[in-house]
């Protein structure tokens, strides 16, 4: 399983929310290029790097974070937050991404997002499929979508979808733990996507768990932001298996 580190970005600033609440922001470290380089040192090889400026605003801000990121660090990195238009992702992909979350638009721009497969191609885009309940959570979270998970996983694996990242909002930030039944119900139920889990980890534990699910990978911020669990058992689970 792939251990995927999280940087959030808020004004340049790495930071991290509370189940997607922008006023429980709480900051890290001002130099989200130094954060990413100490997981490259660690050994970790990939990154996922949310504008949460974009995605409040519906459109990409934080672009220069994402080039420095980029040429000063050989992280394999996926991007979200903000992306709405052809031109965005163009540019995110120009900037350095290697991957693209598509989550709000997969539900508002059904039609980009198919266009978007056929121009870039499936491995480079990952369905973001953020769960509040059972419904899918949109617009930076500040809004539930009339789909449920399942069946929004059923209509995007016919336009060919590899990849999904998903974040149970409740979870998000909370260090109580991920959701093991989402997570267990949607690599069972939809075995042949590459899921990568989101939200609520909160020790080595967690993430062994996870691994032992078969999952493709998980997202780890908070945690060890925290002190939670060390760059050094990050590196170790990540490696073990490539």
């Amino acid at each position: 399983m792939y251990i995927i580190p999280a940087i959030d970005i808020i004004n340049g600033k790495c930071v991290r929310l509370s189940k997607g609440d922008y006023s429980s922001k709480k900051e890290y470290s001002s130099d989200p290029l130094s954060v990413a380089k100490d997981y490259e040192n660690a050994g970790l090889n990939k990154l996922h790097l949310v504008d949460l400026d974009g995605a409040k605003k519906r459109q990409v801000v934080n672009f220069n974070v994402l080039e420095l990121i980029a040429k000063e660090t050989g992280l394999e990195i996926d991007f979200g937050g903000g992306i709405q238009s052809n031109e965005d992702i163009k540019r995110v992909f120009d900037a350095g991404a290697n991957q693209v979350t598509a989550g709000s638009v997969a539900i508002r721009q059904p039609d980009l997002l198919a266009e978007w497969l056929k121009t870039w191609g499936v491995e480079k885009i990952i369905l973001g499929a953020d769960v509040n309940g059972d419904k899918v959570a949109i617009g930076a979270w500040e809004e539930d979508s009339d789909y449920t998970w399942r069946d929004f996983l059923k209509e995007k694996l016919s336009l060919g979808i590899i990849y999904i990242i998903s974040t149970d909002v409740q979870k998000d930030g909370m260090l109580e733990g991920p959701s093991f039944d989402l997570y267990r119900q949607m690599s069972t139920e939809f075995s042949e996507l590459k899921v990568v889990a989101s939200g609520g980890v909160s020790s080595k534990d967690d993430l062994l768990k996870l691994e032992s699910m078969g999952l493709y990978g998980a997202i780890v911020g908070k945690a060890f932001y925290e002190g939670r669990i060390s760059l050094e058992d990050l590196s170790a689970i990540n490696n073990r298996k490539l």
